[in-house]
């Protein structure tokens, strides 16, 4: 074999073995990739390929003190739009058709489906705006959706709105049914992250239509949500609140804390992510008042997130990567069954004791644990449902009666003789009365020359104890005036008058006459302002609950407590505790027991010369009020009185304030009835409960 030959077959071998050891490694490096990592690039070509939507968390339940519940959720079939499934913009003609489908399939069964655009045909045909939607009519117009001036009519957005979604093929009323939904998706700014709701609560023979027809009805789903339940609407509506669809404002404001939030920067992954499953989307639901707005926080659950996987073929499959975690349950110091019992005695009295017909028959009560500040009962009459808030809410916001406003906590009153509790205990403490100072009541008071003031009776000499048992005007102007409003307003204050309580929901402040108030509003402060401060007149305003801790504050013997309506928080599995509510002390009065003692005697005398508190298991202490009120009715001026009770019992071992404030009574004294109907029915409830266990305790 000549050299040649031998270089031709060397140079073969060799290539033969590279080709050889080439696909050698190939084929391992292949075997390496599909079977030995096949998981990890799977992994990595799904990542490449995946999409995450939100799912909905169920809001957390409301309970009553005993763990009775009051707002639970109920599940709810609501048609859901996937953007990962639903046809996108450049697909309008076939979103089109899907949309006026689903619209008529929902109007067939007679349900509803979510028209948010602020727009209508009249009877006539003419495209309109709707009233009361300025906002809505707002962003119409904004660049982020029609890009219009100002001044654009109802018909220019509606011509818009046709050029802009393809819709001159369509009639008007069915071109202003698919812009509406088009208009929906464009503003709650829907996405393959963002679902959005076109109708909720639909009936199942409804739902199980679109789930036959899922390959016409592409990305259109049937998920099952929660929505709130009330076991009875018409417990404790003005406290509990309702949730609804978060508004322009609510939403900034909530946007807003979210990135101040996701901008710390020591916070880790789980923890940003926990973050972004909170936050809110424009079609979100959020509590608008009462507990449900107070306790947003806790109430709201973390959104849970389903991944939806796209394959090299188009198959998509979606599965739940993150599962939803249900919102706090919140316990309120509320008992719903003496709550009822009080909603039930208040109407019926205010409706047996109306005596003008012109003006609504209103009014309010509230009951406290005196050694807590817990509220344990808070009525408004009249009232409402909240299970058919919404749909009541017009006729609701029209009615005179206004049952609407939270009176207990809302509305402030001249206090009328109750504040004398409080001028007698800076009396005594001052040493300008004692206990055996006495005065003489002739029915008319002449210390100024220039004004005469008066009392509704004639007491002759009085002391303290007399003068609150029999609520001697003449007594407490001239304790007033030996003090001055400066000396009585410190007392007030301690007691917690003009001040707000701490309950969590809104209430109002109050006023707390004085020279610096009557200067600031243009007014003048006279000698004569000070003894009409002294009976719970003059700038006096404070609201039902306001009175309640302050009579609560004088039964415990001087302490005022913060005023709560929580009781505590738990996970909405029970592992956890996120809110303990203890008694919290606002303030130690300082007052001395003897001075608490001797106006709590006027109060014993009075609670048990009352016949309406004869036949109770205990003793009650008391004192009326009755001040003067005016209101415009139809254009006209009508005058009225005001009755206010505020009491505790037992009167020698107190457990539980009572103040009640009814508009237009001509006594403060015929308010014991319903003072008695209250007490009657916390003190059968209490002999039936096992007194062994605590507050804070949730019965099963």
């Amino acid at each position: 074999m000549t050299q040649d030959s031998k270089t031709v077959r060397r140079r073969i071998t060799a290539f033969t073995v590279a080709v050889v050891l080439a696909f050698t490694a190939f084929a391992a490096d292949l075997f390496r990739i599909q079977i030995v990592h096949a998981e990890d690039y799977k992994s990595q070509r799904i990542a490449l390929s995946e999409a995450d939507t939100v799912v909905e968390a169920a809001r957390g339940e409301i309970l009553d003190c005993n763990g009775n519940p009051l707002v639970t959720n109920r599940q709810i079939n609501s048609v859901i739009f996937n953007g990962s499934y639903f046809p996108s913009t450049k697909q309008q003609e076939q979103r089109n058709e899907i949309i006026i489908s689903l619209i008529k399939l929902v109007e067939k069964y007679g349900a509803e489906w979510n028209n948010e655009i602020p727009l209508y045909l009249d009877e006539a045909g003419r495209i309109q705006f709707k009233p009361d939607s300025e906002r809505d009519i707002k962003l119409l117009k904004s660049k982020s959706i029609l890009y219009l001036n100002d001044y654009a009519t109802a018909q220019n957005c509606f011509d818009e709105l046709k050029e802009k979604f393809s819709l001159k093929g369509y009639t008007d009323a069915d071109a202003l049914k698919i812009a509406s939904v088009c208009y929906a998706l464009k503003k709650n700014v829907f996405s393959v992250t963002n679902p959005y709701t076109f109708a909720n609560d639909v009936p199942i023979e409804l739902a199980s239509k679109i789930k036959e027809n899922g390959r016409f009805y592409q990305g259109v789903e049937i998920k099952v949500v929660s929505q709130r339940q009330y076991l009875d609407g018409t417990i404790a509506p003005h406290i509990i609140g309702v949730v609804g669809s978060i508004n322009a404002q609510e939403y900034a404001t909530r946007s807003k804390q979210y990135e101040e939030a996701i901008a710390d920067t020591s916070l880790n992954a789980k923890e940003l992510q926990a973050l972004k499953l909170k936050a809110y989307s424009m079609d979100d639901s959020i509590g608008k008042f009462g507990i449900e707005a107070a306790m947003e926080e806790y109430l709201r659950g973390t959104n849970g997130i389903e991944t939806t996987v796209t394959d090299a073929d188009g198959n998509k499959t979606t599965d739940l990567s993150v599962a939803p975690v249900q919102g706090n349950t919140v316990i309120l110091t509320i008992d719903a069954d003496l709550q009822k019992s009080v909603q039930d005695a208040l109407g019926t009295f205010v409706e047996s004791h109306k005596t003008n017909a012109a003006i609504p028959a209103v009014g309010s009560a509230v009951v406290m644990d005196v050694h807590s500040g817990a509220v344990l009962a808070v009525a408004t009459y009249p009232s409402y449902n909240l299970a058919t808030y919404y749909d009541d809410y017009t006729t609701l916001a029209s009615d005179s009666a206004s049952p609407l406003w939270n009176r207990a906590l809302q509305s402030t009153y001249e206090p009328g003789s109750t504040f004398k509790l409080s001028v007698a205990l800076a009396g005594l403490e001052e040493g300008v009365i004692t206990r055996d100072t006495k005065f003489y009541c002739n029915h008319l008071y002449t210390e100024f020359t220039d004004t005469t003031f008066k009392c509704l009776g004639t007491h002759g000499s009085i002391n303290v104890v007399e003068g609150l048992n029999q609520s001697c005007n003449i007594f407490f102007y001239e304790t007033g005036r030996l003090l001055g409003i400066n000396k009585m307003n410190d007392y007030a204050s301690r007691l917690g008058l003009g001040q707000k309580t701490g309950v969590e929901i809104s209430e109002s402040t109050g006023v707390l006459a004085s020279i610096s108030y009557r200067e600031a509003h243009g007014g003048t402060w006279y000698p004569g302002d000070t003894v009409q401060a002294a009976i719970g007149q003059s700038d006096n305003l404070f609201t039902p609950i306001q009175l309640c801790n302050y009579v609560a504050t004088i039964a415990n013997g001087g302490t005022r407590y913060k005023a709560h309506l929580v009781k505590s928080v738990k996970s909405y599995d029970y592992s956890d505790t996120l809110i303990e509510n203890k008694s919290i002390v606002l303030n130690e009065t300082g007052i001395s027991q003897e001075s608490i003692n001797t106006v709590k005697e006027g109060m014993k005398r009075l609670g048990a010369r009352l016949p309406a508190f004869a036949d109770l298991p205990v003793a009650v202490a008391a004192k009326t009020g009755t001040a003067e009120s005016k209101a415009k009715v139809n254009g006209k001026i009508e005058s009225g009185l005001n009755g206010f009770m505020v009491t505790f019992a037992p009167a020698d071992s107190p457990e539980i304030a009572v103040c009640v404030a009814i508009e237009n009574l001509n006594s403060g004294a015929a308010t014991a009835t319903l003072a008695a109907d209250i007490y009657r029915a916390y003190f059968s409830q209490s002999s039936e409960v096992n007194t062994n266990v605590g507050y804070n305790t949730i019965l099963n």
